[in-house]
């Protein structure tokens, strides 16, 4: 009997001595949300293991928020240590959700089940808390048409925290432009916050599309203690809709590059109606794109010019969110240099584009320009002609039709005012003149130019073997006791009017007024034989004063 009693007692002592066994479970912290909600997955364990691995929950849920939290604790002399992994888990589609097992060392957990609700659908009134609305600016668009979403969220209680979200639809690209805009309204005697955001929706292929509606989730907090109490706080979700579109295919008879738009304007912010042989004139373009973004609109390019060179600057662009859909403004600037004078005409743009609204193809244009280039490329004192800012409306014809650009008349000029001032300018400058070519000629007799030692100058066959035009008139002025920049009195020293003609050709290319190559062959075949200069001839002394004495 009594080695029963010992072999009992020790039996018992053995079991207290046992470790305790191991404890491994799981829980989630709501077993009910909504759908775009995230719910926390709990799992406790004694096991000694450094991470979970989550890689079956993937095919359900979304995975974030991963984290671990380790414990040490002494009972009854036995060491215990815990770990608790938690990790935010997203459902992909709204129903019935399961979490499978996973393991966690030697052991698993068992498997869950999570209610996933729609969002509720509130409509815009006063008895509503939060409501969100959606509008797209188009419901049958066509493909690759850019179509405005609008999306504002309407709340009249305190949102401690929230998340208004829009999925792309298939068979489409849906990007979020700018950003959001709030302010407030007031609906039914209520006032609500609204959080306006938009978005670019381009359909990739014809049928029907389907937007899903918006949604938030997010958390509200009640009365003034709402942010201080977590026992006032409570989730809140809202859903806008669902919007069904009829995405028509590209018509037979649309131009390409294919331009689906409402509306196409061009027009001229500056358009001369003069300009000056060898001299730059400027135009500036304007385009304005409504329903298309900036990598949609075409490149804004005048028609070819003939006898003239064309520089473009880069395009200024800009891009708005207007009337619920997109909008480009582009602006460019060309400078015209004409080489010649007389009637000079220049086309305008020409663009072709689909009328999305009536289901018509159109061109847009603008009537060509006619401008009057005068001679006087080199001319002293000329002054650039003035621009006038252009108003024309866009001409916006269908395909098949031919436009017909008006043609305006230059205004004529009142030759005797301009006599009146300028025979006076003309006398003092023929005056001017004289004096410094009289001063200049005496100063080049008595002190010949000499070059610099560091930089000598070189001959002028050297010169014209070359082909640069600028030792050529440095090469020219040193024969001529002349400054190198004097163009218009190295001209006036050759007695020659060939080479004179080979020189002004030659500036004039350099201007964009022809070929180099022409007009070097040119020069260099007038100048075979060497420069054929004037005689200098000493004239008598002038009776009137100096006009800069010494």
């Amino acid at each position: 009997m009594i080695r029963l009693i010992a072999r009992a007692l020790l039996f018992l002592l053995a079991l207290v001595a046992l470790p305790a066994s191991a404890q491994t479970r799981a829980w989630l912290d709501r077993a009910e949300i909504t759908y775009g909600e995230t719910v926390a997955l709990n799992i406790s364990t004694d096991q000694s293991v450094a991470e979970i691995d989550y890689a079956p929950l993937r095919a359900q849920f979304e995975i974030s928020g991963q984290s671990v939290r380790r414990s040490y604790t002494l009972a009854n002399g036995q060491a215990r240590r815990m770990s608790v992994f938690s990790v935010g888990l997203r459902p992909r589609a709204p129903g019935l959700a399961s979490v499978p097992a996973l393991r966690v060392g030697n052991a698993s957990t068992a498997p869950l089940r999570l209610v996933v609700l729609e969002p509720a659908v509130q409509p815009a009134s006063a008895d509503a808390d939060v409501f969100v609305e959606a509008s797209v600016d188009a419901l049958q668009p066509y493909v690759q048409q850019a179509v405005g979403v609008t999306v504002r969220l309407n709340y009249a209680v305190p949102l401690l925290s929230g998340q208004l979200e829009l999925e792309p639809p298939a068979r489409a690209s849906l990007q979020r432009v700018g950003e959001d805009i709030t302010y407030e309204r007031l609906l039914g005697g209520r006032r609500y916050s609204v959080v306006e955001r938009r978005f670019l929706l381009i359909p990739e292929r014809s049928g029907p599309l389907l937007l899903a509606g918006a949604r938030l989730n997010g958390i509200t907090g009640g009365g003034f203690s709402g942010p201080m109490f977590d026992d006032d706080r409570r989730p809140l979700s809202a859903a806008a809709p669902d919007t069904r579109l009829q995405v028509r295919p590209i018509p037979a008879n649309a131009p390409q590059p294919w331009l689906p738009l409402r509306r196409l304007a061009l027009r001229y912010l500056q358009a001369p109606t003069q300009a000056f042989a060898g001299q730059a004139a400027a135009i500036e373009l304007e385009l304005v794109a409504d329903g298309a973004t900036a990598a949609q609109v075409p490149a804004l390019e005048l028609g070819a010019v003939a006898d003239a060179q064309v520089f473009a600057d880069p395009p200024r662009v800009e891009e708005q969110f207007v009337d619920g859909r997109p909008r480009t403004t582009v602006r460019r600037r060309f400078s015209l240099v004409s080489s010649t004078p007389g009637l000079l005409s220049v086309p305008g743009p020409r663009i072709r584009w689909w009328d999305a609204g009536s289901s018509v193809a159109r061109i847009a244009t603008l009537p060509p320009l006619q401008l009057r280039v005068a001679p006087g490329a080199n001319s002293a004192g000329a002054e650039a002609p003035p621009a006038r800012a252009g108003n024309e409306a866009t001409v916006d014809a269908p395909e098949d039709a031919v436009p017909r650009p008006a043609v305006a008349s230059p205004r004529p000029l009142d030759w005797r005012r301009a006599l009146v001032w300028l025979l006076p300018l003309l006398l003092l400058m023929a005056i001017f003149a004289i004096r410094h070519r009289r001063a200049r000629t005496a100063a080049g007799t008595s002190h010949p130019p000499q070059a610099p030692a560091a930089a000598p100058l070189p001959s002028l066959e050297a010169a014209l073997r070359s082909g640069d035009f600028g030792d050529i008139r440095r090469a020219l002025a040193a024969q001529a006791g002349l400054r190198v920049d004097d163009f218009d009195a190295l001209l006036a020293r050759l007695d020659d009017p060939a080479q004179v003609q080979a020189l002004r050709r030659m500036q004039a290319a350099r201007w964009g007024g022809g070929h180099l190559q022409d007009a070097l062959q040119a020069l260099r075949a007038a100048f075979a034989g060497g420069a054929h200069w004037r005689p200098t001839k000493q004239g008598a002394p002038s009776l009137l004063p100096p006009l800069y004495p010494d």
